[in-house]
């Protein structure tokens, strides 16, 4: 479903970081409709209708997430809500719709006990936290629109909205402050603006529906990022990064140590990723 200026797209949850940049990326390419928590409570089916009555979408993007990982340990029902029912009241209205579902889930929903090399989409789930729990459960319920994406994601950066850990790390290498990172947790940071191309190249090139990871190309741990920040901003990086060690238990809600996705499924498709590494020397110039 290539975008023209007659495909119309709906995208909920237009407040969050990686909903700004998709809004960036779609706008003047589509008939975008974009709402937010506020306008539009995807957890309530009158609201649902409500906007898709106005908005007639051919595409549904949902951005809209309960992303406080600690404080859903606290709010179990807000994090199950916003992150799994709401999902399936989408998926639901998209059927009805005959609209395609494309919606985001996280790498939290891994957690292996040891390194087995980049998760494919197929890897056994193990979800530890309720924010994850939450998460897998919107991806079972996205299932119910037939024709439906399931991104997960990860470790996001940048974009006009950028609030995420890592911008904040990147605020404090910037500033000139030594940070501690962690030494033996790998990730596979996300660029926002690199995630919304991905979006519009899927929809275009009419990739198969179901689940598929969306993240930039290749790993590393915590330090491995603070590093390439360091060295995109032209900072000495060993002053910059103290290297600490990762203990899941020092947080209230568990945190996979190995949390590396793999891409391959993407690029089977033509949706090819960047690096992670260009993707921070990009974002860092933005910074400048």
């Amino acid at each position: 479903m290539p975008l023209t200026p007659t495909t119309r797209v709906l995208l909920t949850g237009a407040g969050a970081q990686l909903a700004g940049a998709i809004r960036a990326r779609f706008e003047g390419h589509c008939a975008l409709t974009a709402v937010t928590r506020q306008e539009c409570d995807i957890a309530s089916p009158a609201a649902v209708a409500r906007v898709l009555a106005a908005a007639n979408p051919d595409v549904i993007i949902n951005c809209a997430s309960y992303n406080d990982v600690d404080g859903a340990e606290r709010d179990p029902r807000a994090a199950l809500s916003a992150n799994g029912l709401a999902v399936g009241v989408l998926a639901d209205a998209a059927a009805g719709a005959d609209a395609v579902l494309l919606h985001y889930s996280t790498d939290f929903v891994f957690d292996p006990a040891v390194d087995p090399g980049p998760l494919r989409e197929d890897a056994p789930t193990s979800p530890r936290s309720i924010y994850a729990q939450s998460k897998l459960l919107g991806e079972i319920l996205a299932k119910r629109a037939p024709r439906h994406y399931v991104l997960r994601v990860a470790s996001l950066f940048g974009g006009s909205r950028a609030k995420s850990s890592l911008d904040r790390l990147a605020a404090a290498i910037r500033r000139g402050d030594t940070v501690k990172a962690f030494a033996n947790r790998t990730v596979t940071p996300s660029y926002v603006p690199d995630l919304a191309e991905a979006a519009a190249a899927l929809l275009a090139r009419d990739v198969p529906y179901g689940l598929y990871h969306c993240v930039n190309s290749g790993h590393g741990t915590w330090v491995d990022v603070a590093r390439a920040i360091a060295v995109a901003s032209g900072l000495d990086a060993d002053r910059a990064v103290t290297p600490v060690p990762f203990d899941p238990s020092a947080f209230p809600a568990r945190r996979p140590t190995y949390a590396a996705l793999s891409n391959a499924a993407l690029a089977a498709h033509g949706v090819m990723m960047p690096p992670w590494r260009d993707a921070i020397a990009r974002y860092v110039r933005t910074l400048s």
